[in-house]
């Protein structure tokens, strides 16, 4: 009786638990976020490109500001230069007449709400994917599919890369970079799994060239944003600067990065 008793109490006391707690964050004036990644797929012109502007916003907001209204250009080294137009999406921006060329210049400039944005960067070559190999017996379990793409790293230069997993599993790609440091001149490879990958499953491999400096950037957001972060006597992840600064006060500095990069991409499908 007295073990019923001590359950009854306890069930009370769970039930009464299911007051509602409000997380009181700290909230700061909105900040442009840049996305501008302007990349060249290869045996494409790369005359189509996008730059995205949006503002940040509180952690629980379920949509994101669109940043509208802005004036973007992006200037080759050579003095061209290429107008960004918004069209019927609010916050995207269209070039339809870029010219990519491999190791030249260019100028990203934003003038938003009469503040002037800009960053500088230069467009980077990339190894081509010279074949994808399949593993089915990969993992703790021995039972998952592991997925490597592989490429022949340039000798005799420092080489970053970035990579971009597409699957039709997930609407989220899976990111990897990579450098060649200890790898100069070898063949190396992006590697890529999934919990549920199996046969028939798409899978888009884009390979881009990057510079160190974004190497650096993404290599701080994945770490940030991997599932081995965050411990108990983890430091506080900090913002991320890009490579993005506001002329016209520097103190209301902008989210985001400038990227430009030749591409490589091939489709594969589990087999």
């Amino acid at each position: 009786m007295k073990l019923k008793y001590i359950i009854y109490v306890f069930a009370l006391a769970l039930l009464s638990c299911e007051d509602v707690i409000e997380v009181d964050l700290n909230s700061s004036e909105p900040r442009l976020v840049v996305e501008a990644s302007i990349d060249w797929l290869n045996n494409t012109p790369g005359n189509l490109q996008e730059v995205k502007l949006s503002l940040s916003a509180p952690f629980f907001n379920e949509e994101i500001p669109p940043a509208t209204g802005a004036n973007v250009t992006v200037t080759k080294g050579d003095g061209t230069v290429f107008t960004f137009l918004e069209g019927d999406n609010p916050g995207l921006y269209n070039c339809v007449d870029f010219i990519p060329e491999i190791n030249e210049n260019y100028t990203l400039t934003i003038i938003y709400e009469g503040e002037i944005y800009s960053a500088s960067e230069t467009l980077k070559p990339v190894a081509p994917i010279d074949y994808i190999e399949q593993n089915n017996d990969g993992g703790f379990s021995g039972e998952d599919i592991e997925i490597k793409a592989f490429y022949t790293d340039p000798a005799d230069e420092d080489n970053y890369y970035f990579f971009e997993f597409l699957s039709d599993l997930t609407p989220v790609p899976s990111l990897e970079v990579y450098e060649d440091r200890f790898t100069n001149g070898n063949q190396i490879f992006g590697f890529y799994t999934e919990e549920d990958l199996e046969a028939g499953n798409t899978i888009r491999i884009r390979n881009h060239g990057v510079s160190q400096e974004f190497y650096d950037f993404m290599f701080l957001l994945l770490q940030q944003g991997s599932e081995d972060s965050g411990g108990p006597f983890e430091t506080q992840p900090a913002t991320v600067r890009g490579n993005c600064v506001n002329l016209t006060n520097p103190d209301n500095f902008p989210f985001g990065f400038f990227r430009l990069s030749q591409v490589d991409e091939v489709t594969y499908i589990v087999e």
